[in-house]
Parts: C-alpha cells; sequence; structure tokens
C-alpha cells in the first residue's frame, strides 16, 4: 500500500470545479445570511416584547436544528408545498438560514456590548435613526464584529460539504464521484483536505486584513459628515 497522487491526475478539473462552487455557495450564503442577520438583530433590539419573542423563536429554531435536518427540511418542505427550485438553488438558502440566525446573535451582542445611551446620544442632536446606526453605531462595532463573524463563515464554509447529500455539485460530492472512480479514497479525500484548508486560510486572511482595515480606519483619517463629527464633539466634551 503506497500514497499514489498519480490516480488523481485526471481528475483535478472535476475537483476545482467543485471548489468554485463551494466558494460561490458559501460567498452568496455569506451575503444573505448575513444581510438577514443584521435585519433579525436590529428587530430584536426595538422596544417590545413582541419582536424579542419573533426573533427569539427564529433564533433559537435555527440554531438548535442540525444543518442536515434544517437542509431536509427546506429541501423536501419547498416541492411538498408545490414549489420546485434547483438544489443549488435550495442549498444556498438553507445555508443562509442556518448562518443568518448565528450572524443575528453576533451583531446583537456587538450593538449590546456599546455604552447604553449611544443610540439615544445621537438621536438627541438630531440624527434619524438610520444616521444614527450608520455614522455612530456601525463604526463602533465593526471591529468587534470581525472575529466572530469570520468563525462563522468558516463554520459555514465547512457545513456547505453537507449539500452534497442532495446533489448539489460541490467540492465533497465532486470528491465522492472521484472517489467512485479512482478506488482510492485516502488520496481523494487528503486531496479535499487540503483544499478546504486552502479555501479557510483564504478566508482567516481576508479577516486579517479587514481587521487590520477597520482598526486604521477607527485610528483617523476618516472622511465624517457635520452630524457626526457633531456627535463626536460631543462626547469627547462629555469625556473630559
Amino acid at each position: 500500500m503506497h500514497f499514489n497522487p498519480a490516480l488523481l491526475l485526471d481528475y483535478w478539473p472535476l475537483l476545482l470545479q467543485g471548489a468554485w462552487l463551494t466558494v460561490q455557495v458559501s460567498a452568496t450564503a455569506l451575503v444573505i445570511g448575513y444581510a438577514a442577520g443584521i435585519a433579525v438583530a436590529l428587530i430584536a433590539l426595538m422596544p417590545g416584547w413582541p419582536p424579542r419573542l419573533v426573533t427569539g423563536l427564529y433564533i433559537e429554531t435555527l440554531r438548535n436544528i442540525p444543518f442536515i435536518i434544517l437542509l431536509f427540511v427546506v429541501y423536501y418542505g419547498l416541492p411538498f408545498s408545490g414549489i420546485r427550485l434547483p438544489a443549488t438553488f435550495v442549498g444556498t438558502l438553507a445555508l443562509a438560514l442556518f448562518a443568518s440566525a448565528y450572524y443575528a446573535e453576533i451583531v446583537r451582542a456587538a450593538i449590546l456590548a456599546l455604552p447604553r445611551g449611544q443610540f439615544e446620544s445621537a438621536r438627541a442632536i438630531g440624527m434619524s435613526p438610520a444616521e444614527a446606526m450608520w455614522h455612530v453605531v456601525a463604526p463602533q462595532i465593526l471591529r468587534t464584529l470581525v472575529p466572530p463573524s469570520t468563525n462563522m463563515t468558516l463554520t459555514m464554509m465547512k457545513e456547505s460539504a453537507v449539500l452534497s447529500s442532495i446533489t448539489v455539485p460541490e467540492l465533497t460530492y465532486q470528491s465522492l464521484v472521484v472517489q467512485g472512480n479512482t478506488f482510492a479514497p485516502f488520496e481523494v479525500f487528503a486531496a479535499v483536505a487540503s483544499i478546504y484548508w486552502l479555501i479557510a486560510a483564504v478566508i482567516a486572511e481576508c479577516s486579517r486584513w479587514l481587521e487590520r482595515r477597520v482598526g486604521a480606519t477607527q485610528a483617523g483619517g476618516v472622511s465624517r459628515n457635520t452630524i457626526a463629527e457633531r456627535y463626536l464633539s460631543l462626547v469627547a466634551r462629555r469625556a473630559s
């Protein structure tokens, strides 16, 4: 018995095709999931118990179900309701739903970690809720968001391997096809593990770049509108 990577030479295009689809599905689920997570977090922070109840049910339901079960519920539930969609579309949608619950908790925790009264102070000097969120809250939580969001994105990328169970031709699915043709499981899955590691390393490096970028932005040299400058001057005056 010996390790023979030459067996894979004819199948690298298939594996790379699967890796590219893994990247596409993960990136799409990241965008949709994060947008949904921000919306859920903002609704959860609204006054009154109904928003908290609804968002709490949404978050806890998605977090307490294994992703593969959520995937099957969506995949078989849509045709049961008369809606038939491609497997890749359904898999991406399920992955985005799964990630949105975790992203919502990350965003909510970051906003709650801000000193109390930031939002109200910004509103008191004339900012609209959207302006207060964009000019005061968002810049302060960006750096806090990056590390946990990166961890969740890595988890989501690895969970995308489950989409092979509904015939989405991503990396794991293609590796099973190659393994069936070569009868060389160790070589195939060692190569696939290396590709997943490479994708994760790129995501981690992008996260470090973003963290440095956000840190440099917060350190100074950023143009702000007059309302934000007024708010910051009031905060500095209060602190002194």
